[in-house]
């Protein structure tokens, strides 16, 4: 069994409330979650509003697979124009 765990920094700009960043992230969560059959969630910063920190988790018994997904999912983050990534962490286990 391989288990590969991705942590991305997010920032948010022109985000004004909480209820905008949530606002924001829902949607992203849940493509993410559909699109790659991961488990993803905020793990961080959650009291600031121009900042998140998400955290996923995909397991396989390819690391191979693993890899790819991981990539694929930092990359449809980065495609997407209302966040930038500011910083983002990859460990297979």
């Amino acid at each position: 069994m391989v288990v590969g765990t991705v942590v991305v920094d997010l920032s948010l700009p022109g985000v004004n409330s909480l209820k905008e960043k949530r606002s924001r992230l829902r949607p992203i969560l849940a493509r993410l979650q559909n699109r790659f059959n991961i488990s993803i969630a905020e793990v961080g910063f959650n009291d600031n509003l121009r900042m998140a920190r998400l955290g996923g988790a995909v397991v396989s018994n390819d690391k191979v697979f693993v890899d790819q997904v991981i990539s694929k999912i930092v990359g449809m983050i980065e495609s997407m124009p209302e966040i930038i990534i500011t910083d983002y962490r990859v460990e297979i286990l």
